[in-house]
Protein backbone atom coordinates (compact mmCIF):
# COMPACT_ATOMS: atom_id res chain seq x y z
CA UNK A 1 0.00 0.00 0.00
CA UNK A 2 1.30 3.68 -1.20
CA UNK A 3 1.82 5.67 2.12
CA UNK A 4 1.31 9.21 -0.21
CA UNK A 5 -2.70 10.18 -0.79
CA UNK A 6 -3.45 11.60 -4.12
CA UNK A 7 -6.82 10.66 -4.68
CA UNK A 8 -9.94 12.02 -2.77
CA UNK A 9 -13.76 10.81 -3.42
CA UNK A 10 -16.25 13.25 -3.06
CA UNK A 11 -19.61 11.58 -3.42
CA UNK A 12 -22.32 14.29 -4.55
CA UNK A 13 -24.78 12.30 -5.78
CA UNK A 14 -27.59 13.32 -3.38
CA UNK A 15 -30.81 14.97 -3.81
CA UNK A 16 -30.57 17.35 -1.14
CA UNK A 17 -33.92 17.65 -0.13
CA UNK A 18 -33.69 19.91 2.79
CA UNK A 19 -32.57 22.43 0.34
CA UNK A 20 -36.01 22.06 -2.27
CA UNK A 21 -37.36 23.82 -4.02
CA UNK A 22 -33.53 25.16 -5.11
CA UNK A 23 -32.08 21.89 -5.64
CA UNK A 24 -34.83 20.21 -7.94
CA UNK A 25 -32.43 21.25 -10.81
CA UNK A 26 -29.27 23.21 -8.72
CA UNK A 27 -26.97 20.06 -7.06
CA UNK A 28 -26.39 20.95 -3.33
CA UNK A 29 -23.04 21.42 -3.69
CA UNK A 30 -23.33 24.13 -5.93
CA UNK A 31 -24.71 26.23 -3.28
CA UNK A 32 -22.86 29.44 -3.36
CA UNK A 33 -20.96 30.46 0.09
CA UNK A 34 -20.67 34.23 -0.95
CA UNK A 35 -19.21 33.54 -3.85
CA UNK A 36 -17.52 30.18 -3.91
CA UNK A 37 -20.35 26.96 -4.32
CA UNK A 38 -19.81 24.38 -1.52
CA UNK A 39 -18.11 22.03 -3.75
CA UNK A 40 -15.12 24.37 -4.68
CA UNK A 41 -14.37 24.85 -0.58
CA UNK A 42 -14.00 20.99 -0.73
CA UNK A 43 -12.00 20.69 -3.58
CA UNK A 44 -9.17 22.83 -2.66
CA UNK A 45 -9.39 21.45 0.90
CA UNK A 46 -8.10 18.34 -1.40
CA UNK A 47 -5.90 20.43 -3.52
CA UNK A 48 -3.98 21.88 -0.31
CA UNK A 49 -3.45 18.64 1.30
CA UNK A 50 -1.62 16.96 -1.77
CA UNK A 51 -4.06 15.48 -3.53
CA UNK A 52 -4.03 15.57 -7.61
CA UNK A 53 -7.08 13.41 -8.45
CA UNK A 54 -10.56 14.48 -7.90
CA UNK A 55 -13.42 11.97 -8.03
CA UNK A 56 -17.34 12.92 -7.94
CA UNK A 57 -19.50 10.48 -7.84
CA UNK A 58 -22.79 11.81 -9.10
CA UNK A 59 -26.22 11.20 -10.10
CA UNK A 60 -28.48 12.88 -12.14
CA UNK A 61 -29.30 16.63 -12.45
CA UNK A 62 -25.72 16.67 -11.16
CA UNK A 63 -24.25 18.20 -15.04
CA UNK A 64 -23.44 21.44 -12.76
CA UNK A 65 -20.83 20.35 -10.94
CA UNK A 66 -19.16 18.80 -14.23
CA UNK A 67 -19.17 21.66 -16.02
CA UNK A 68 -17.90 23.63 -12.52
CA UNK A 69 -14.96 21.92 -13.35
CA UNK A 70 -14.68 22.01 -17.10
CA UNK A 71 -12.39 24.58 -19.14
CA UNK A 72 -14.92 27.28 -20.20
CA UNK A 73 -12.88 29.06 -23.11
CA UNK A 74 -15.48 31.65 -24.26
CA UNK A 75 -15.49 32.82 -20.85
CA UNK A 76 -12.16 32.91 -20.09
CA UNK A 77 -11.18 34.89 -23.42
CA UNK A 78 -14.00 37.31 -23.33
CA UNK A 79 -12.50 38.19 -19.74
CA UNK A 80 -9.55 38.85 -21.07
CA UNK A 81 -10.35 40.66 -23.62
CA UNK A 82 -12.13 42.88 -21.56
CA UNK A 83 -9.22 43.39 -19.36
CA UNK A 84 -11.08 41.73 -15.86
CA UNK A 85 -7.67 40.46 -14.45
CA UNK A 86 -9.03 39.55 -11.02
CA UNK A 87 -12.31 37.53 -12.28
CA UNK A 88 -10.08 35.53 -14.70
CA UNK A 89 -7.39 34.59 -12.16
CA UNK A 90 -10.45 33.68 -9.76
CA UNK A 91 -11.85 31.54 -12.79
CA UNK A 92 -8.32 29.51 -13.68
CA UNK A 93 -8.23 29.10 -9.72
CA UNK A 94 -10.74 26.52 -9.99
CA UNK A 95 -8.94 24.43 -12.80
CA UNK A 96 -4.88 24.11 -11.49
CA UNK A 97 -2.89 22.65 -14.08
CA UNK A 98 -1.47 19.42 -12.00
CA UNK A 99 -5.56 18.57 -10.95
CA UNK A 100 -7.28 15.66 -12.56
CA UNK A 101 -10.88 15.35 -12.47
CA UNK A 102 -13.06 12.37 -12.78
CA UNK A 103 -16.91 11.83 -13.04
CA UNK A 104 -18.20 8.38 -12.03
CA UNK A 105 -21.98 7.88 -12.45
CA UNK A 106 -24.29 6.45 -9.39
CA UNK A 107 -26.73 4.83 -11.05
CA UNK A 108 -28.95 4.66 -7.97
CA UNK A 109 -28.87 6.36 -5.01
CA UNK A 110 -28.07 3.68 -2.06
CA UNK A 111 -26.13 5.24 0.28
CA UNK A 112 -23.08 6.76 1.24
CA UNK A 113 -21.36 3.45 1.54
CA UNK A 114 -22.07 2.57 -1.73
CA UNK A 115 -20.75 5.70 -3.11
CA UNK A 116 -17.88 4.78 -1.73
CA UNK A 117 -17.93 1.65 -3.57
CA UNK A 118 -18.69 3.02 -6.57
CA UNK A 119 -14.85 4.48 -6.71
CA UNK A 120 -13.00 1.28 -5.99
CA UNK A 121 -11.62 0.78 -9.75
CA UNK A 122 -10.15 4.31 -9.60
CA UNK A 123 -8.56 3.83 -6.52
CA UNK A 124 -6.96 0.28 -6.74
CA UNK A 125 -4.94 -0.63 -3.71
CA UNK A 126 -3.89 3.10 -2.62
CA UNK A 127 -5.22 4.75 0.79
CA UNK A 128 -7.69 7.59 -0.07
CA UNK A 129 -9.67 10.21 1.03
CA UNK A 130 -13.06 10.77 1.51
CA UNK A 131 -14.83 14.26 1.73
CA UNK A 132 -18.45 15.86 1.85
CA UNK A 133 -18.80 19.13 0.76
CA UNK A 134 -21.73 19.65 3.07
CA UNK A 135 -19.37 19.72 6.10
CA UNK A 136 -17.33 23.54 5.51
CA UNK A 137 -14.39 22.85 7.53
CA UNK A 138 -12.65 26.28 8.69
CA UNK A 139 -8.94 26.76 9.43
CA UNK A 140 -6.71 29.82 9.12
CA UNK A 141 -3.67 27.65 8.80
CA UNK A 142 -4.30 24.06 8.61
CA UNK A 143 -7.08 22.65 6.35
CA UNK A 144 -8.57 19.63 8.26
CA UNK A 145 -7.65 17.35 5.05
CA UNK A 146 -4.07 18.23 5.76
CA UNK A 147 -4.31 17.46 9.12
CA UNK A 148 -5.63 13.91 8.67
CA UNK A 149 -3.20 13.27 5.84
CA UNK A 150 -0.04 14.27 7.72
CA UNK A 151 -1.50 12.30 10.87
CA UNK A 152 -2.14 9.29 8.04
CA UNK A 153 2.02 9.52 7.40
CA UNK A 154 2.34 8.52 10.76
CA UNK A 155 0.27 6.09 11.64
CA UNK A 156 -0.61 3.82 7.96
CA UNK A 157 -4.40 3.37 9.04
CA UNK A 158 -7.77 4.28 8.61
CA UNK A 159 -8.93 7.68 10.04
CA UNK A 160 -12.14 9.52 10.17
CA UNK A 161 -12.37 13.29 11.57
CA UNK A 162 -14.58 13.46 14.55
CA UNK A 163 -15.89 16.58 16.88
CA UNK A 164 -17.90 16.70 20.19
CA UNK A 165 -21.33 17.43 19.36
CA UNK A 166 -24.42 18.32 21.96
CA UNK A 167 -25.51 14.95 23.83
CA UNK A 168 -29.14 15.05 22.02
CA UNK A 169 -27.78 15.45 18.74
CA UNK A 170 -25.92 11.63 18.41
CA UNK A 171 -29.68 10.55 16.53
CA UNK A 172 -27.89 12.42 13.27
CA UNK A 173 -24.29 10.88 13.33
CA UNK A 174 -22.25 8.44 13.37
CA UNK A 175 -21.24 7.93 16.79
CA UNK A 176 -17.64 6.24 18.25
CA UNK A 177 -16.40 4.98 21.37
CA UNK A 178 -13.12 5.63 22.01
CA UNK A 179 -9.47 4.80 23.70
CA UNK A 180 -7.94 7.34 26.15
CA UNK A 181 -7.43 10.91 22.95
CA UNK A 182 -3.43 11.71 22.64
CA UNK A 183 -2.94 15.30 20.92
CA UNK A 184 -6.61 14.82 19.34
CA UNK A 185 -5.80 11.04 17.85
CA UNK A 186 -7.63 8.23 20.00
CA UNK A 187 -8.21 5.08 18.62
CA UNK A 188 -11.70 3.82 18.13
CA UNK A 189 -13.36 0.84 20.15
CA UNK A 190 -16.50 1.15 18.46
CA UNK A 191 -18.80 2.91 15.94
CA UNK A 192 -22.82 3.38 15.67
CA UNK A 193 -24.64 5.31 13.12
CA UNK A 194 -27.65 7.63 14.21
CA UNK A 195 -28.05 6.21 17.87
CA UNK A 196 -30.66 7.28 20.60
CA UNK A 197 -28.81 9.87 22.79
CA UNK A 198 -29.69 7.17 25.73
CA UNK A 199 -27.80 4.66 23.26
CA UNK A 200 -25.21 6.38 22.18
CA UNK A 201 -21.38 5.77 23.54
CA UNK A 202 -20.21 8.98 23.67
CA UNK A 203 -20.92 12.50 22.24
CA UNK A 204 -18.35 12.23 19.71
CA UNK A 205 -19.82 12.37 15.90
CA UNK A 206 -17.64 11.33 12.77
CA UNK A 207 -18.34 14.34 10.03
CA UNK A 208 -17.30 14.16 6.39
CA UNK A 209 -14.26 13.58 6.47
CA UNK A 210 -12.52 10.37 6.22
CA UNK A 211 -8.95 8.49 5.09
CA UNK A 212 -9.55 5.03 4.51
CA UNK A 213 -6.85 2.22 3.55
CA UNK A 214 -8.18 0.09 0.79
CA UNK A 215 -9.22 -3.25 3.25
CA UNK A 216 -12.77 -0.17 3.19
CA UNK A 217 -13.53 -2.17 -0.16
CA UNK A 218 -13.51 -5.50 1.47
CA UNK A 219 -15.99 -4.22 3.75
CA UNK A 220 -18.20 -2.26 1.74
CA UNK A 221 -18.53 -5.25 -0.49
CA UNK A 222 -21.23 -7.35 -0.33
CA UNK A 223 -22.63 -4.92 2.56
CA UNK A 224 -26.62 -4.61 3.58
CA UNK A 225 -28.63 -2.19 3.87
CA UNK A 226 -28.43 -0.28 7.40
CA UNK A 227 -30.05 2.43 8.82
CA UNK A 228 -32.52 4.30 6.45
CA UNK A 229 -32.64 1.30 4.21
CA UNK A 230 -29.26 3.06 3.00
CA UNK A 231 -25.50 0.95 2.83
CA UNK A 232 -23.74 2.67 5.44
CA UNK A 233 -20.31 3.71 5.28
CA UNK A 234 -20.14 3.57 9.39
CA UNK A 235 -21.37 -0.04 9.38
CA UNK A 236 -18.25 -0.99 6.74
CA UNK A 237 -16.38 1.21 9.64
CA UNK A 238 -17.54 -1.23 12.13
CA UNK A 239 -16.55 -4.54 10.06
CA UNK A 240 -12.87 -2.70 9.32
CA UNK A 241 -12.16 -2.03 12.89
CA UNK A 242 -12.15 -6.39 13.36
CA UNK A 243 -9.14 -6.41 11.23
CA UNK A 244 -6.98 -3.29 11.37
CA UNK A 245 -7.26 0.03 13.62
CA UNK A 246 -9.05 2.85 12.64
CA UNK A 247 -8.18 6.40 14.38
CA UNK A 248 -10.27 9.44 15.71
CA UNK A 249 -9.06 12.88 15.06
CA UNK A 250 -10.84 15.25 16.61
CA UNK A 251 -9.05 18.42 14.05
CA UNK A 252 -8.53 22.17 14.09
CA UNK A 253 -10.78 23.94 12.83
CA UNK A 254 -14.85 24.92 12.93
CA UNK A 255 -16.98 22.80 11.21
CA UNK A 256 -20.19 24.52 9.28
CA UNK A 257 -22.89 22.05 8.90
CA UNK A 258 -24.21 23.31 5.16
CA UNK A 259 -26.33 20.68 4.76
CA UNK A 260 -29.11 22.47 7.12
CA UNK A 261 -30.31 25.64 6.18
CA UNK A 262 -29.40 27.23 9.42
CA UNK A 263 -25.82 25.87 8.97
CA UNK A 264 -25.88 26.92 5.65
CA UNK A 265 -27.05 30.75 6.54
CA UNK A 266 -24.17 30.94 9.56
CA UNK A 267 -21.66 30.24 6.99
CA UNK A 268 -22.29 32.68 4.65
CA UNK A 269 -22.63 35.50 7.11
CA UNK A 270 -19.06 34.66 8.74
CA UNK A 271 -17.67 34.04 5.73
CA UNK A 272 -19.35 37.25 4.13
CA UNK A 273 -17.66 39.05 7.65
CA UNK A 274 -14.35 37.57 6.11
CA UNK A 275 -14.43 38.38 2.75
CA UNK A 276 -11.60 41.12 1.69
CA UNK A 277 -14.13 42.67 -0.51
CA UNK A 278 -17.52 42.49 1.58
CA UNK A 279 -16.67 42.30 5.32
CA UNK A 280 -16.29 45.74 6.23
CA UNK A 281 -20.01 47.09 4.63
CA UNK A 282 -21.27 43.37 5.70
CA UNK A 283 -20.42 44.36 8.92
CA UNK A 284 -22.13 47.76 8.99
CA UNK A 285 -24.75 46.32 7.48
CA UNK A 286 -25.48 44.26 10.00
CA UNK A 287 -24.80 46.48 12.96
CA UNK A 288 -26.95 49.01 11.81
CA UNK A 289 -29.87 46.49 10.54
Amino acid sequence: MKNKITKAVFPVAGLGTRFLPVTKVSPKEMLPIVDKPLIQYAVEEAVAAGIDTMIFITGRNKRSIDDHFDKAYELERELTDKGKVDALAALKCILPDHVSYIFIRQAEALGLGHAVQCAAPIIGDEPFAVILPDDLIADGTRGCLLQMVKQFSQQRNSIVGVERVAPEDTRSYGIVEISQAVGGVSAIEHIVEKPLPEDAPSNLAVVGRYIFTPTIFEKLSGLGKGAGGEIQLTDAIAKLLDDEPVSAYEFEGKRYDCGSKLGFLIANVEYGLAHPELKGAFETYLNNR
